[in-house]
């Protein structure tokens, strides 16, 4: 098994570390998002309610959006 390192120096430093350590939970949060939004347009709730028409086409749009944004950098949630 390999390694990787992450080196972080200086108090400047501090976000970048942050961001490099909780990035399983940026894909956790946008797995759940994905999630709702996939219930939105498949069982057609939201909320605890009926979606309307229209939040449902949001919800397949943002949805493809989200998947079209971390495809570009060349992230996937399935992985």
């Amino acid at each position: 098994m390999s390694k990787i390192i992450l080196e972080f120096d200086s108090y400047e430093e501090a976000g970048d570390a942050r961001t490099a350590l909780d990035g399983s939970k940026w894909k956790a949060a946008m797995w759940d998002l994905d999630q709702l939004l996939r219930s939105t347009t498949k069982y057609g709730a939201f909320e605890g309610r009926e979606a309307t028409a229209e939040e449902r086409d949001i919800a397949d749009t943002l949805r493809d959006s989200i998947r079209d944004i971390l495809n570009e950098y060349h992230l996937n949630l399935e992985d």
